[in-house]
């Protein structure tokens, strides 16, 4: 049985930290699921439109093995601000799934009460407002279910992570003979 993946979407979502996890992902044989906040298409931070697969609110945590927040400004704000998301990622995290989130989106864990005592990392320009007890500058940081990821420059070691956590590291070398990333 494949592994199921959600992607919240809100307006303002950082376009390359969204697309490369959806398409790496995808590549490797996950359904992703693209939950918009709002119907329609959602406009990302550099005015990229995007038609999520269904909405957030017709999701349940007990369909998916794995959530993936994308940054961008505003949004990581508007996805941190959506009591439905936060409930859905703390029965997540009861239940021991894989929680993901790259750049700002850090942010959204923290919303969550999930980041306290788990090692993290984030985009240096929100690294202040974070109440992690242990923070990392490596690329991609990976603690128990918990794993982040720093900017749209490290979005392709991010999705290959999630990738190696779903599928196993021969699937990540199945995925990238197609792409040749350096790994």
């Amino acid at each position: 049985m494949a592994q199921r993946v959600l992607v919240p979407l809100a307006p303002g979502f950082e376009e390359i930290e969204t697309i490369t996890v959806v398409d790496v992902l995808r590549r490797a044989g996950a359904r992703v699921t693209l939950g918009g906040t709002e119907e329609g298409p959602l406009r990302g931070s550099r005015g990229i439109l995007v038609m999520p697969d269904s909405a957030l609110s017709e999701q349940s945590p007990v369909d998916y093995d794995m959530i993936v927040l994308p940054g961008g400004q505003p949004g990581t704000t508007n996805l941190k601000n959506n009591p439905e998301l936060i409930e859905f990622i703390k029965t997540m995290n009861r239940e021991d799934k894989i929680i993901s989130a790259i750049c700002a989106a850090p942010l959204v864990l923290q919303e969550a009460d999930l980041i306290k005592d788990k090692m993290i990392t984030s985009h240096p320009s929100i690294k202040a407002e974070l109440n992690a007890k242990n923070y990392s500058e490596s690329r991609v940081v990976v603690d128990g279910n918990l794993i982040t990821s720093r900017s749209p420059g490290t979005a392709l070691e991010f999705a290959l992570k999630l990738v190696e956590i779903l599928f196993g590291c021969e699937m990540v070398q199945k995925v990238n003979a197609g792409m040749l990333a350096r790994l």
